[in-house]
């Protein structure tokens, strides 16, 4: 399948989010990746849903929202209020993780598990049937612009095997030092969407950044 790019809006800028916007729906970009951050489970805060709301009126593109957020079951029926079309909790997160998959569900929305990079992968064997998403963080999750973990290639190809393995239709996503040099082997390590913040938005000519991931 064709490699899908999702943008992450962390790195846009925040004081013309609708030059942004419109770069992003003329471009190849699949989704539009949103980091809802809180203080306390990852050491930042981002932005919550009046952004998101706000981002989802103009932007044409799905929103792929990942919430690095304690308790994020409490917070289903608002995401998708938001307009949301996925929604990525932490296993490490989500005392009930089938139970929040669900919900997510139920809500209309599809339903993504993000592990961060020391997370092992046994925490999603047994809802790779539930989930539609399996988003690996390749760096440590609270900031843009970090350096990729080196360790996440080889992550992405387990979690390959493991879906393969089970019959899982799940979506494997990496977030996290997405760039020229990494993205190829990440591809070849069996990921299906790359989200790329700070190389897609930093770039000479992000619309073409973005198309040249997705030829990977």
């Amino acid at each position: 399948m064709k490699t899908m790019v999702s943008p992450s809006f962390l790195s846009a800028n925040f004081l013309s989010l609708q030059d942004d916007i419109d770069m992003l729906n003329s471009s190849e970009a699949d989704w539009v990746h949103l980091d809802v951050m809180d203080g306390v489970f990852v050491p930042n805060i981002s932005f919550g849903f009046p952004v998101i709301e706000a981002i989802n009126k103009t932007c044409q593109k799905p929103l792929d929202v990942h919430l690095m957020i304690v308790n994020p079951e409490k917070y289903v029926a608002q995401t998708a209020k938001a307009g949301a079309m996925l929604m990525s909790v932490h296993a490490e997160a989500c005392t009930h993780l089938h139970r929040t998959i669900q919900e997510i569900h139920a809500a209309g929305m599809k339903a993504g598990v993000a592990l961060n990079p020391s997370t092992p992968l046994c925490m999603v064997e047994e809802v790779l049937h539930d989930a539609d998403v399996i988003l690996l963080m390749s760096v440590n999750p609270g900031f843009g612009g970090q350096t990729f973990i080196e360790q996440s290639v080889d992550k992405v190809r387990r979690l390959r095997q493991m879906i393969d393995a089970q019959g899982s239709h799940a979506l494997i996503e990496v977030d996290g030092g997405v760039q020229a040099e990494t993205a190829p082997r990440l591809v070849e390590a069996g990921a299906n969407v790359l989200v790329s913040g700070s190389y897609i938005f930093k770039s000479a000519n992000p619309a073409e950044t973005i198309r040249e991931l997705g030829k990977l």
